[in-house]
């Protein structure tokens, strides 16, 4: 398996190539990046072969047979479209769009294509809500509420890495979307009852710096999600699932009961590492010509649930 990776000079550019190295028989042959200097002192270092400042150079070669997108949300859809039209495979980093139309242009150029095109809802494959996903799926568990934390201190436009973006974040249509799809996926419901609340827009970003979200899924299990770019603490989302055998919170790739102790994944999954579950799965489903879990197909209820709340949060 041949791989691009686009975006790879950001923070989750670099996440997936690190990812990809510890996956037998693929090959990152590809980087696109903001500069010529920057991408191809990162190809010379990783012993990448081609590097390009633009995607269009990236696709057009014959030893790219799949395309990871951890490029900027604004070029998400368009993105993924042209790799699909190009006849790559995509897994576009979340989210795949920051609008419902743009969504549906995906999904209908995924069906249009017939390959591969997958949502990267990490959340889905983290080792910790994998666990609990199994014990739902078993029968074990049932759902009664998921509350939900995303908090991050970011008043400037800056990545993860601390260095200046190019593009604008957004609560709603990319960190909002980890937690709809996850809470969709967990209970295997659309959102039935959705309410969003925006504070006040940054000056000059323009986007509300925080946000209060809740929905409700015709089961009547119930999440509550809290988002802010204000919030001077730890960095990050945590997630308590409110159970009717229990409580557990979620940290990322671990994963505690409701007194704080860890519970033991080592079972769940080949790796601990949820980029690294997921781009498996991208790699796998290629492999095996079959649809992905996080098809863009899948993820488009998510969207739709997104844009929902965004009509609620206007309206306020």
């Amino acid at each position: 398996m041949r791989i691009c990776v686009a975006g790879a000079y950001g923070a989750f550019g670099q996440k997936h190539l690190d990812a990809l190295a510890q996956i037998e028989g693929v090959t990152v042959t590809s980087i696109m990046g903001p500069t010529q200097a920057k991408i191809e002192a990162m190809a010379a270092e990783r012993g990448i072969g081609h590097a390009a400042t633009t995607l269009e150079e990236c696709i057009a070669r014959d030893d790219v047979d799949a395309v990871i997108l951890s490029t900027p949300t604004q070029m998400h859809a368009d993105q993924a479209v042209a790799c699909l039209e190009a006849g790559k495979h995509v897994l576009v980093e979340i989210p795949m769009a920051d609008s419902l139309a743009d969504s549906e242009r995906v999904v209908e150029a995924q069906k249009k294509s017939g390959l591969v095109a997958m949502a990267g809802q990490v959340r889905r494959f983290n080792p910790s809500h994998q666990w609990i996903h199994n014990k739902v799926e078993a029968g074990e568990l049932k759902i009664q509420q998921m509350d939900v934390q995303t908090y991050f201190f970011r008043r400037t436009n800056t990545n993860a890495k601390g260095e200046p973006r190019s593009w604008t974040d957004h609560l709603l249509w990319h960190h909002a979307c980890h937690t709809v799809d996850l809470f969709q996926y967990q209970t295997g419901e659309q959102a039935s009852e959705v309410f969003g609340l925006q504070g006040p827009a940054h000056p000059e970003l323009g986007i509300a710096m925080d946000m209060t979200i809740g929905m409700k899924v015709p089961s009547g299990a119930l999440c509550t999600l809290s988002l802010s770019f204000n919030n001077d603490g730890p960095l990050g989302t945590y997630f308590r699932y409110i159970c009717d055998k229990g409580t557990y919170v979620a940290r990322y790739d671990d994963l505690y009961d409701g007194y704080d102790n860890q519970i033991d994944l080592s079972d769940v999954a080949v790796s601990n590492n949820g980029i690294e579950l997921i781009d498996r799965e991208f790699i796998s489903a290629i492999q095996e010509g079959r649809k992905p879990n996080g098809c863009v197909s899948d993820v488009l209820g998510a969207m739709q649930t997104l844009d929902r709340i965004e009509k609620t949060a206007y309206e306020q």
